[in-house]
């Protein structure tokens, strides 16, 4: 075999600390290592070149790369080898960037270790087989988790360009936390005039089928091949013939069940359409509250229903769809500031949250857009806005900022002079982020033209002081001690994950975070993919997103998916589990602890159980191999005999060096 070794500078990232010419020179006393060289910047096509012209020079058989994560360019140099004629599966990559030149500063030891790198690197590549991937069909149809404003974007893109799209949302209608709002920032434009349009969109799209109140019970299979099972909830209403006239929710009885939409801060009634602008536009029975299916006495909805579309009978259905990807736009929840025992815990009337706040302001708001207070229904004269309510603060997990609070409580400041205009507004803040097109001149407005007074620092305490309310805080700047009297204080409370993400994450084999984030491929370069193949995400379901963000992930994913679909046939990896059915005693071990279902029970010409792997669902995380007590089942391109190899170079470059 003739391998060939190529030691990357990357800049300074690792020659600061390691002497690559060193390491080259020295690998040239591995075995079957014909030519080595170390480079500038290898991921650069001047670098892709040097690796294509000695692979011709040299007749290498196959390369090894010590430079960054193969996480971020195993893909750019296989593409490499296949220029040059070379299996992408005969590169072999040392990762001398990320585990060694960033965790030590002392280059004499480093350049021993990246070596040492080098040579587990170069064993592993003798020990490597050509592989080749086989082609299957793509179900070209998509699937849309969650339809805020991100899944709205991404199933828009999708159906225009001719795909069929299945839009799961939770809620009983699309639109998400912008169909709450009232205005948006910095343009402060009607949040509802721009997304109204696009919701009635997704609507009457040819292309697009909305389940609404349903969730994602099971998703099986593979990129191009999922298995996606929908719990479609019992709305106790026909929605096929409903037409959402509302005589039902006129003559309701049951009139105290809490409004899940207007954030608590109203009552409505058992059967209810959330909002006038609602897609799909159709009532539905909140089983909680209602009369008839508590006690099984009312039924007044279906006595005046003119289509006589009620029915109490009805049952959650399960609906199985095949798609070929899917997009996650989850969306996010309001952190639940009941744990902030100094503020209230939630138990002060007129300490509101700021989506309660963007309610009462709303023209479809329960006031109907008229700011007063809860308590006793009286426009408040001074306001309050405390930033950071489960934002950057360790004490309550949650230490990360979510961005755009900052930026909502100035635009809720300035809204708050426009419908009052003899009201006073105070902003307790730790540091103003307004990194958006714009948004630092809104903060400005809000304080020079609005006259919204900003004091820098937290809020140590809420208390009641008659039928007003005492805010403790300090502002730092002046190095003081303040308290402000409000009529109403209004939480700009910050954003957490999704609820359940955690289990819709598991449900899509993909990784998420402490906080119940989902992860991206890479934060960078693959902002809105996943490890997992064929599913992609959008808008808050990753971190905190403001509305551009989130529409211009929206359309991201889209652009993947179609990407995605533009072949009639997709390749498999190679590198997955293969069993050796000589060696198998069919205990099937391996298929209990797969979490990807990749492998099955057979039984061969004798009778004898056997494991057999699913080539085309099988993700190659090798858990079967360390499970099967008999060796049977071996990861491609990681297999037992290459593992040893390294384990052997490892203590055999510690000689050496």
């Amino acid at each position: 075999m003739r391998i060939g070794v190529f030691i990357c500078h990357c800049g300074s990232n690792i020659a600061a600390t390691v002497d690559c010419p060193a390491v080259a020179e020295q690998a040239k006393g591995l075995q079957d290592v014909v030519f080595t060289t170390d480079t500038m910047y290898t991921c650069s096509e001047p670098g892709q070149n040097e690796i294509i012209e000695a692979i011709k020079e040299h007749k290498l058989d196959g390369v090894v790369v010590a430079s960054c994560s193969p996480r971020m360019h195993e893909a750019t140099f296989r593409r490499a080898l296949e220029r040059a004629g070379l299996n992408r599966y005969m590169l072999e990559m040392a990762n001398i960037r990320e585990h060694v030149s960033w965790i030590g500063k002392n280059k004499e030891r480093n350049t021993v270790k990246a070596f040492e790198l080098v040579s587990i690197a170069v064993a592993k590549l003798r020990n490597n087989n050509p592989l080749y991937a086989n082609k299957f069909d793509v179900t070209k149809r998509v699937l849309v988790i969650g339809g805020g404003v991100a899944g709205i974007q991404a199933a828009l893109d999708c159906a225009d360009a001719g795909y069929q799209v299945v839009m799961v949302e939770r809620e009983q209608s699309i639109g998400g936390k912008m169909a709450k709002i009232d205005k948006t920032f910095p343009t402060v434009d009607c949040s509802s005039c721009i997304l109204g349009p696009k919701m009635v969109d997704v609507s009457q799209h040819e292309n697009i089928t909305l389940y609404a109140l349903s969730e994602v019970e099971k998703i099986e299979g593979y990129v191009g091949n999922f298995d996606v099972q929908v719990r479609k909830k019992a709305t106790y209403v026909n929605w096929d013939e409903c037409t959402g006239c509302g005589a039902c929710m006129e003559k309701c009885p049951s009139k105290k069940n809490i409004d899940k939409f207007n954030e608590g801060i109203s009552k409505c009634t058992s059967i209810n359409i959330p909002f006038p602008q609602a897609i799909p536009k159709k009532a539905a029975i909140n089983p909680e509250g209602c009369l008839m299916l508590q006690k099984g006495k009312c039924g007044v909805c279906a006595k005046v229903c003119p289509t006589k579309c009620i029915d109490f009978e009805q049952k959650d259905e399960i609906i199985t769809e095949k798609v070929g990807a899917v997009i996650a736009a989850t969306g996010y929840d309001m952190f639940d500031h009941s744990v902030y025992k100094q503020y209230g815990a939630g138990q002060y009337p007129d300490v509101i949250t700021s989506l309660q706040y963007e309610r009462l302001m709303n023209a479809s708001g329960p006031t109907g857009g008229h700011i007063i207070r809860p308590s006793d229904g009286k426009e408040p004269k001074k306001v309050v806005f405390v930033q950071c309510v489960g934002s950057r603060d360790p004490s309550v997990g949650r230490p990360y900022c979510s961005g755009f609070c900052c930026m909502y409580t100035a635009k809720q400041a300035i809204l708050t002079k426009d419908h009052i205009p003899d009201s006073d507004s105070y902003v307790f803040y730790m540091d103003i982020r307004s990194p958006g097109k714009g948004y630092d001149e809104f903060t400005r407005r809000a304080q020079e033209q609005y006259g919204v007074q900003y004091l820098r620092g937290r809020v140590s305490m809420i208390y009641p002081k008659g039928d007003r309310y005492v805010v403790r805080g300090s502002d730092t700047l002046a190095g003081t001690q303040v308290e402000v009297e409000a009529d109403l204080v209004v939480l700009a409370v910050g954003a957490e994950s999704a609820k359940n993400a955690p289990a819709l994450a598991e449900k899509m084999r993909i990784s998420y975070d402490n906080y119940g984030f989902f992860m991206e491929a890479h934060p960078k370069l693959k902002p809105v993919e996943t490890n997992t193949a064929g599913v992609y995400l959008a808008g808050s379901c990753v971190g905190p997103r403001d509305i551009p963000t989130s529409v211009g992930q929206g359309s991201a994913a889209a652009a993947k998916v179609m990407t995605l679909f533009s072949k009639d046939k997709l390749e498999s990896d190679p590198q997955v589990s293969s069993v050796n059915t000589s060696r198998c005693i069919g205990c099937m071990k391996c298929a209990t602890t797969c979490p990807f279902g990749a492998i099955k029970e057979v039984t061969d010409r004798a009778g004898n159980v056997k494991a057999e792997v699913i080539e085309t669902v099988c993700q190659g995380c090798g858990i079967c191999t360390v499970t099967c007590p008999q060796g049977a089942i071996q990861l491609q391109h990681f297999t037992d005999n290459q593992i040893l190899a390294e384990v052997n170079a490892l203590c055999q470059a510690q000689l050496d060096f």
